[in-house]
């Protein structure tokens, strides 16, 4: 029997949006830059993250015995599983659901420290194990991370924690029993799914195409070519908003569109959308393109920045700019990664 587990996501604010309603958005980024390609360093377990994406979260996991609620982020770019805990008392932790082992009849405890650093800044905590729901499915004796420290920024994230779906060697953490198959769409037209289990064809038009990956630590991918440039590795990351690149490539692809670089982004005008050019990326023999409508987008005071961002580095990234407008499916069983126009 095939059983397939259909999660709505909730669109929240992310947290940039909450930061610029408060006039902190400049002081917190100067104050916590981050630097997206940090976790995809593989010289680290439980490596490095970036807080680049939080817009996008479940509705909802729950862990423990009777069950206690959570908002997480679905990020195929890292395998942790953790929450907030009531031994945190931060002021992150205290602006989000906190996990109570002692209410749970089915809680263990693990013991072993936790440490994640994040390109914003660090998550300290603990291990533990119980059962976490998911859409219905349940599994149980899984280990998770309890927080004990949160970093300030965030506070300011929708999200209580973070569910990783990358590959399991990544990190302890990691909700394999859950993953095996599983297949994700971001669109903001009708609203984000996670689907476990299978592909739901209300979400997407035309053929699927499938790509090998080049890395089974993440979802990595060869692209041949970027609207003409050369080729490069990409990791397609349903936790980073943006398209991330290295410098140079990144300078030549905004100077093309004709936007000006200021305090690390890339501002356009934003009464110029409709005459800006598609930005092709050719994967596997076929081109996968972005209209300036999906990768330029307004932010605070009326003004607009592109979706590619700039760091170090020779990886790519394909964040949600690029995912919004194509449904991915991530097959753990043969190491393929789908790729279709999303309705």
């Amino acid at each position: 029997i095939k059983f397939i587990f259909l999660i709505p996501l909730e669109k929240g604010k992310s947290a940039r949006e909450v930061l610029e309603e408060q006039g902190l958005w400049e002081e917190y980024r100067q104050k916590y830059p981050y630097n997206p390609m940090a976790k995809f360093d593989g010289s680290f377990a439980v490596g490095p993250e970036s807080m680049t994406n939080d817009a996008g979260v479940s509705n909802i996991i729950s862990i423990g015995t009777p069950p206690q609620s959570f908002k997480v982020i679905f990020d195929t770019g890292s395998s942790n599983l953790w929450v907030p805990s009531i031994y945190c008392n931060s002021a992150a932790c205290n602006n989000h659901a906190k996990f109570d082992p002692r209410r749970s009849s089915t809680y263990r405890q693990n013991g072993r420290p936790l440490s994640i650093t994040y390109g914003t800044g660090s998550m300290t905590g603990i291990l533990g194990y119980d059962t976490v729901t998911v859409g219905g499915l349940a599994v149980t004796n899984q280990i998770f991370g309890l927080s004990q420290t949160e970093a300030p920024f965030m506070q300011y994230m929708q999200a209580d924690g973070i569910f990783g779906l990358a590959y399991p060697s990544l990190s302890l953490l990691h909700v394999s029993e859950l993953v095996n198959a599983s297949y994700i769409n971001f669109n903001n037209q009708r609203g984000s799914v996670v689907t476990f289990g299978g592909v739901d064809t209300n979400h997407y038009s035309g053929s699927i195409t499938w790509i090998p990956l080049s890395n089974e630590l993440y979802w990595q991918i060869t692209v041949d070519s970027v609207s003409g440039n050369g080729g490069c590795q990409a990791v397609v990351d349903t936790g980073t908003s943006m398209i991330v690149g290295p410098q140079s490539d990144i300078d030549n692809i905004n100077s093309w569109l004709g936007a000006s670089r200021q305090n690390g982004e890339y501002i356009v005008n934003c009464n110029n959308i409709g005459q800006m050019p598609d930005v092709t990326f050719n994967i596997n023999g076929q081109q996968f393109t972005l209209p300036a409508s999906v990768y330029v987008y307004q932010v605070q005071y009326n003004s607009c920045i592109t979706g590619f961002s700039a760091t170090g580095g020779n990886m790519w990234i394909l964040g949600d700019v690029f995912l919004r407008q194509y449904y991915s499916i991530y097959n753990r069983g043969q190491n393929m990664l789908g790729l279709a126009k999303a309705r």
